[in-house]
C-alpha cells in the first residue's frame, strides 16, 4: 500500500466552473428542468471527444453549452460550487482556484456583476462549510473580441481584493491568438492579478511562446505542446512559468493520444513547474486525485516527486502565505510519515 494520495495536500488551478459540476448533479437538473441531454451526456458518459479538428471542438463545445443550459437559478449555483468544493476536500485539494467567464450566465442572472457576486457569495459559502481555501479567475473568450476581453478585465479588476486572484484567456486557441489580447491583460496585471491564459494545448510552442512574452504569463493553461521545443522548456523553466498540466483532458480530447504520450515526465524533469488539473471533471470523467495516481502509476513518480508536484502547485496558487506555509507543512508531513511499504516488509519479517 502506497502513501494515500488523497491525504496528500495540493492546491487545484485549473478547473473550469460549469465544467467541475458532478455527472448525478447534471443529470438531476436536467430532470427537473425537462433539459434533454445527449446520449454522450447520458448512457455513454463520459463522452469520447477528440477536439483536435474543428468539428470536434465544436462538439466539445456543444455538449459544455448544454452543461451550461441546466444552471437556471442562484441555488442551482450555490449547489454547484458545494459540491465542487466537497469534492476538493475529499480529495485532498485544500486550495482551489476555480475559472469562470461571467459572460456565458450574464443573461440569466442580471448582468456580468451581478454574476460575478453570485459565484463569488457561493465560493465564500462553500470555502466557509467546507474549509477550503477558494478563489476566482475570471477567463475571457479567445473566440470573442479583445474589446470583450477588456470588459472582463476591468470586472476582474474591481474585485481583485473580493475574491479574484486571476485573469485567464480560454476557448480555442486557433481562434485567436494571445497577443491581440494583451491590452486586457495589462488592466488585469495592473490589478494586481494573475495572468493565467490557456496555451500549448490545441496548438504548439509558440502559442506558449505568446502567452510568456505577449500576456506576461504567470502560469499557462495546459502549456503541454511546449515539450515540442527544448528551447521553450528552457525558458519556462528559467523563469518558473507553472503549467497547469491536465493529463486525462489532454488523451481526452485528443492532444496525446494515449496517457503516456502526455510530457509530464519531460516537463518534470526540465524543472518547468507543475500544477496538475482536472480541467473538465463534467467531460472527462476524472477529478484532480485521478491526475496525481496517473503520475505514479504511469510516469512512475515516487512519493517524494509526488510531493514535489504538491508543493509546486501551491507555491504557484494566489493562497495567502499563511496558507502556503501550512500546506507545505502538510506536504512534508505527508512524505516524512512512514513508508507502508517498509511496514509491509518488517511484519512480515517477524511472521
Amino acid at each position: 500500500m502506497p502513501r494515500p494520495l488523497a491525504e496528500l495536500p495540493k492546491a487545484h488551478l485549473h478547473l473550469h466552473f460549469t465544467g467541475s459540476m458532478r455527472h448525478e448533479t447534471l443529470l438531476e437538473l436536467a430532470a427537473e428542468q425537462g433539459v434533454h441531454l445527449p446520449e454522450a451526456l447520458v448512457g455513454d458518459w463520459p463522452p469520447k471527444l477528440r477536439a483536435t479538428d474543428e468539428r470536434g471542438w465544436f462538439r466539445f463545445q456543444r455538449l459544455y453549452d448544454t452543461a451550461r443550459s441546466v444552471l437556471r437559478t442562484p441555488d442551482d449555483v450555490y449547489r454547484l460550487v458545494r459540491e465542487t468544493a466537497e469534492d476538493e476536500a475529499t480529495e485532498g485539494s485544500r486550495w482551489l482556484e476555480i475559472q469562470v467567464d461571467p459572460s456565458g450566465y450574464a443573461a440569466r442572472f442580471g448582468g456580468l456583476t451581478p454574476t460575478l457576486e453570485l459565484v463569488l457569495d457561493a465560493v465564500d459559502r462553500a470555502s466557509q462549510a467546507t474549509g477550503v481555501g477558494i478563489a476566482l479567475i475570471v477567463a475571457a473568450n479567445r473566440t470573442r473580441h479583445s474589446l470583450d476581453a477588456k470588459t472582463l478585465a476591468r470586472l476582474a479588476a474591481q474585485y481583485a481584493d473580493r475574491g479574484v486572484v486571476g485573469f485567464g484567456l480560454s476557448n480555442d486557441e486557433r481562434r485567436g491568438r494571445a497577443r491581440d489580447f494583451d491590452g486586457a491583460f495589462r488592466i488585469a496585471r495592473r490589478a494586481g492579478l494573475l495572468s493565467v491564459p490557456h496555451g500549448g494545448e490545441l496548438s504548439g510552442p509558440v502559442s506558449v511562446g505568446e502567452c510568456v512574452d505577449d500576456l506576461a504569463a504567470d502560469r499557462v493553461g495546459h502549456g503541454v505542446r511546449a515539450a515540442e521545443s527544448p528551447r521553450l522548456l528552457d525558458r519556462l523553466a528559467d523563469r518558473q512559468v507553472t503549467c497547469e498540466v491536465c493529463p486525462m483532458s489532454n488523451v481526452g480530447l485528443g492532444v496525446a493520444e494515449h496517457a503516456s504520450a502526455v510530457p509530464l515526465r519531460a516537463m518534470f524533469d526540465a524543472g518547468v513547474p507543475i500544477a496538475l488539473g482536472a480541467d473538465d471533471p463534467l467531460l472527462f470523467g476524472s477529478r484532480l486525485l485521478a491526475q496525481y495516481e496517473l503520475a505514479r502509476e504511469e510516469f512512475g513518480f515516487s512519493d517524494a516527486e509526488l510531493a514535489e508536484l504538491a508543493r509546486q502547485s501551491i507555491r504557484s496558487s494566489a493562497a495567502p502565505e499563511g496558507v502556503r506555509k501550512e500546506l507545505l507543512a502538510g506536504v512534508d508531513a505527508w512524505l516524512a510519515a512512514p513508508d507502508p511499504h517498509d511496514e509491509t516488509r518488517v511484519l512480515r519479517a517477524r511472521q
